[in-house]
C-alpha cells in the first residue's frame, strides 16, 4: 500500500518536476554552460566550442560598460522598488476604507499591471516623445520648453524607471491589500481606545503586522526589477550613449543586439543578475527563518 501511495505521489509530482527540469534547470545549466566556453555563431551550431573557463566573465567586468551599467541597474531597481512599494502602500491603505466605489477603482489600478508590457513601453515612448508626446504639450501649457526624455543622457534612465514604477504599482497594491484584510479591526479599535492617533496606529500596529508581506512584495519586486528588459530596450534600446544600459539590455545586446555576437559575455552577464538576485532570495530565507 505504501509502494502505491508513492508510485501516486511522484506520478503527480512528475509533471511539475518535467517542467521545471525542462524550463528551469536545463536553461540555467546552458546558460552556465555558454559563459564558460568561447561560443562564436559557428561553434554555436556546431557545438565545438573551446573551455574559456572564468575568461568571459574577466572580460565582463573589465570593459568599459561593466561599471555605468551596474550603476544604471542600481538606481533602476531601488528607486522602482521604492516608489512602487511607497506609493502601493499607500493606495492599500486608502483602499482599505472601503468607500463606495473603491471596488471599482481598485480594478482599474490593475490596468497597466494587465497590459501587454510591450503596449505599456509603447505608450509611454508616445507620451515622452520630445516632438510630439503629451507630457511635453503639458509642459507647454506651463509655459515650460520641451524635453528630451528618451534621447537625452540625463533623462534616458529616469524616464524608462518612472515607467516602471506606474506598471509595478498595482503589483505592491494588490499584495499589501491583501496584508491589511488580514490584520484583525480589533487591534486598532484596542489601539484607538489606548488614545493613539491614526498615524500611530500605522507606524506601531499596521506597518509592523505588514512586515512579513511586505518582504515578500520587495524581494518579488527586487527580482522582477532586476530582469526588467522590455520596457528598457522598447523605450531606448539602453541609449543614448548607454545612459540607460543596464545588466538586462547589456546581455542582451552582446548576445543578440551585434553582427558579431558574443555568447559567453553575454550569458556571463546573465549569470551576475540571476545570482545577485539569487543572493538577495537567501537573505531573505534566513531573515525569515532567525528566531
Amino acid at each position: 500500500m505504501n509502494i502505491r501511495r508513492r508510485a501516486g505521489a511522484w506520478a503527480f509530482l512528475a509533471p511539475v518536476l518535467l517542467y521545471l527540469l525542462l524550463f528551469y534547470a536545463y536553461p540555467l545549466v546552458r546558460n552556465v554552460e555558454l559563459s564558460l566556453r568561447d561560443y562564436t555563431v559557428r561553434s554555436f551550431v556546431h557545438g565545438d566550442a573551446p573551455f574559456a573557463g572564468l575568461a568571459n566573465y574577466a572580460a565582463v567586468l573589465a570593459d568599459a560598460t561593466f561599471w555605468p551599467a551596474l550603476g544604471h541597474t542600481i538606481v533602476f531597481t531601488v528607486v522602482s522598488l521604492v516608489f512602487q512599494f511607497g506609493i502601493g502602500l499607500a493606495l492599500a491603505v486608502f483602499f482599505h476604507r472601503h468607500f463606495p466605489l473603491s471596488a471599482t477603482l481598485r480594478a482599474l489600478f490593475l490596468v497597466p499591471w494587465l497590459l501587454p508590457l510591450i503596449v505599456s513601453a509603447s505608450t509611454w515612448s508616445w507620451m515622452l516623445n520630445s516632438d510630439s508626446g503629451v507630457v511635453n504639450a503639458l509642459l507647454g501649457w506651463f509655459g515650460a520648453g520641451p524635453v528630451n526624455w528618451l534621447t537625452s543622457p540625463d533623462w534616458a534612465l529616469w524616464s524608462v524607471t518612472l515607467a516602471n514604477i506606474w506598471i509595478g504599482v498595482p503589483f505592491n497594491l494588490v499584495v499589501l491589500y491583501s496584508g491589511l484584510q488580514a490584520i484583525s479591526p480589533d487591534l486598532h479599535e484596542a489601539a484607538a481606545l489606548d488614545g493613539a492617533t491614526g498615524a500611530q496606529r500605522f507606524w506601531r500596529v499596521t506597518f509592523p503586522l505588514l512586515r512579513p508581506v511586505s518582504a515578500i512584495t520587495l524581494l518579488l519586486g527586487l527580482v522582477y526589477t532586476l530582469k526588467v528588459f522590455d520596457i528598457i530596450w522598447i523605450m531606448t534600446k539602453g541609449g543614448p550613449s548607454g545612459a540607460s544600459t543596464t545588466f538586462a539590455t547589456w546581455s542582451y545586446r552582446l548576445g543578440f543586439g551585434n553582427l558579431v555576437p558574443a555568447f559567453g559575455p553575454g550569458a556571463a552577464v546573465g549569470n551576475l543578475l540571476i545570482l545577485t538576485a539569487l543572493v538577495f532570495g537567501l537573505l531573505y530565507i534566513r531573515r525569515q527563518h532567525t528566531p
